[in-house]
């Protein structure tokens, strides 16, 4: 298996595979499918869910299931409660072997954030779909609608399995010479619209790498040479360590994924800007210059 096929994989194999599962008995480990369909204009997926999914798959809320609901002073997304984390992934139906495959709407810019929250809970043995269900549907697989019946997982969860960086690290990790990227557009990187957070702009020395650039003009991500130039483009290399940031920790996990691709660890400050915004002590650069 390639670095790539660990990460993603295609809607031909991932139908492959579904259909070589239905074979196995009822005990064996299976493929679950978590639909993470969220956007920032659009944040209850359920309609949506309920109209169109792949078949099998399950409903994963974001606001609720992925994250805590605290201080504005903590962000928008802070982390989930490990328990809580453990308990929204029971009732997914996620069993100890089973392995995950996650979606979204179209770009995986959402479910970038549950393949990143599981992989930091321990659980390794999770993919997204590439290109999303637009994928799915335009390969003509089958889809259903309705919310379907789960039965209840056992799997186990835990919590710091991944790199993070709190508010207290941010100035430290730029002035220790590390790359860190703000995944949110430009517009907003610069200053020159903020829709959501209180103050416009970015953190100072951050670089701006929107998340739009990890993919194709079909929504799947670039391939891996492409990425790793993308990356060394902004100063990306093995020596400097990396962290990623954006509004408000949920798309940061996609391009996360995307330095994953190119064969890069990466940190994640989950407050991001809206946790730095809500810090009026804190300082703020507007304009294209880190």
């Amino acid at each position: 298996m390639t670095n790539r096929d660990s990460i993603l994989i295609t809607a031909q194999d991932l139908a492959a595979q579904l259909r070589a599962e239905r074979d196995l008995p009822a005990d064996a480990p299976r493929t679950r499918l978590l639909d993470v369909r969220w956007t920032l204009p659009q944040p209850d997926g359920r309609a949506a869910f309920a109209e169109t999914h792949i078949p099998g798959a399950v409903y994963v809320d974001l606001d609720t299931e992925l994250a805590e609901h605290k201080s504005p002073r903590d962000g928008r997304h802070p982390l989930p409660d490990p328990d809580h984390l453990q308990r929204a992934a029971r009732s997914w139906g996620i069993r100890e072997q089973d392995q995950v495959v996650a979606y979204d709407g179209g770009g995986n810019y959402a479910s970038a954030r549950v393949w990143w929250v599981l992989r930091n809970a321990g659980f390794a043995r999770v993919r997204l779909l590439d290109g999303a269900l637009p994928a799915w549907v335009s390969a003509g697989f089958p889809v259903e609608t309705g919310v379907p019946e789960v039965v209840t997982g056992d799997v186990t969860l835990g919590s710091g399995h991944l790199p993070v960086i709190d508010l207290d690290q941010v100035t430290s990790f730029v002035a220790a010479g590390g790359a860190l990227l703000d995944a949110r557009a430009p517009e907003r990187y610069q200053g020159l619209e903020e829709p959501v957070d209180p103050r416009a702009g970015h953190i100072p020395g951050a670089l701006n790498a929107p998340t739009g650039e990890n993919l194709d003009d079909s929504g799947r991500f670039r391939p891996v040479d492409e990425l790793r130039d993308r990356f060394a483009e902004l100063g990306v290399d093995r020596t400097r360590s990396v962290g990623v940031y954006c509004g408000s920790g949920v798309t940061a996990a996609h391009n996360l994924v995307g330095l994953a691709l190119a064969g890069f660890e990466g940190a994640l400050f989950p407050g991001s800007w809206s946790q730095w915004s809500n810090h009026e002590e804190l300082p703020v650069a507007t304009g294209i210059d880190p």
